[in-house]
């Protein structure tokens, strides 16, 4: 009876060591893979495959886990470097790099320390492409520096199961004295572009002020002209005036009106008279004129209105003719064509004496 208990007590403690066994076994071959990761498996320390984000079970004391390979995007610090351009200027530079793991394999077995190998290859071919080029394209060209360094760097880690996604060179430090040089010809560079936009500006102010300097003596001299046209019409209409004027006196001294003759003379002198009475130098007038003779030429225009106007009656207040007056004696005064004696007419005017 003791013996069948011993023996029934062993063979439970037996199975229920299996089962933990087993258990444990379990426990070991289930793996959980986290997003964004890739693991992979090794059978004897020879890969066999590659466990995706999610739950797996591997074979305990056969399988293990090789490689854990992050499938996220990464960058990288690329330390500042000493580089010597084409044109044997020392500068300085620095970068980022960013890298995203494509294969977990090859990223695991086909390179030793992937990050240190993509810094190294990223570190070389900058010195290698930024000193083919000046310090000036160095410097205005960072675009072009940057999708140089991406495609040899890319392309030497394709074979590795990477994608380089991006570079970018952070940042590019002359000497203190080449700066300083680059400022002074900058400098210069811009009084230079100043002196030649002030030349030009005054060169189009000028052009501009002679062009209208130009303008406004042709302008000038359209108006002098138009002026003259218009100064030469008018004498010649005053020329014409006065030619039929004296046209009209001569036809009527030709029909044998004496009146016609008397008052074209009474009023040209009648002008004189008013021309030399209204000069600004002369207080005092002394004519050496017989008043007898303005008498009589003012006579002799009323005279004419009478012939010209036979039958206008008279205005009130003022007779139909000029009073009649002796005639003076003869003496050596001169007499104005309106003293002449006509004997064959007895309605000749006669002046009053003074």
């Amino acid at each position: 009876m003791g013996g069948g208990v011993m023996v029934v007590s062993g063979l439970t403690l037996f199975v229920i060591a299996l089962l933990i066994f087993a258990l444990a076994l379990v426990l070991l071959g289930v793996r959980t893979v986290a997003q964004g990761q890739e693991w992979t498996v090794e059978r004897f320390g020879r890969y066999t495959r590659t466990l995706q984000p999610g739950l797996h079970l591997i074979l305990p004391l056969v399988d293990r886990i090789g490689r854990k390979q992050s499938m996220m995007e990464t960058v990288l610090d690329v330390p500042s470097q000493e580089v010597i351009t084409r044109d044997n200027a020392m500068v300085t530079a620095d970068g980022v790099v960013f890298f995203q793991v494509i294969d977990a394999a090859k990223a695991s077995y086909e390179v030793n320390n992937l990050e240190l190998a993509i810094l190294n290859l990223t570190m070389t071919n900058t010195r290698t492409v930024m000193g083919s080029m000046d310090l000036d394209e160095l410097l205005s060209q960072r675009d072009q520096i940057n999708a140089r360094l991406l495609g040899v760097v890319d392309e030497a880690t394709s074979p590795w199961g990477v994608k380089v996604t991006r570079i970018e060179i952070r940042d590019i430090q002359p000497p203190r004295d080449l700066v300083d040089s680059m400022a002074r010809q900058m400098k210069a560079e811009r009084d230079r572009r100043a002196s030649i936009l002030e030349a030009e500006g005054q060169r189009q102010a000028a052009i501009l002020r002679a062009e209208g300097a130009k303008q406004a003596a042709i302008l000038q001299a359209e108006g002098r002209r138009e002026a003259a046209f218009r100064d030469a019409e008018a004498r010649e209409r005053s020329a014409q005036a006065e030619a039929e004027a004296t046209r009209l006196v001569s036809d009527a001294i030709a029909g044998g009106s004496v009146q016609a003759i008397n008052y074209f003379v009474a009023q040209r002198y009648m002008d004189a008279l008013t021309a030399v009475a209204a000069a600004p130098n002369q207080k005092v007038l002394f004519m050496p004129l017989e008043a007898a003779n303005v008498i009589g030429a003012i006579g002799g225009i009323a005279e004419i209105a009478r012939e010209a106007f036979p039958n206008r009656p008279p205005s009130s207040g003022t007779p139909s003719v000029p009073p009649q007056v002796p005639r003076p004696p003869a003496t050596d005064a001169p007499r104005g064509p309106w003293n002449r004696e006509e004997p064959n007419r007895s309605d000749a005017p006669t002046p009053p004496g003074s």
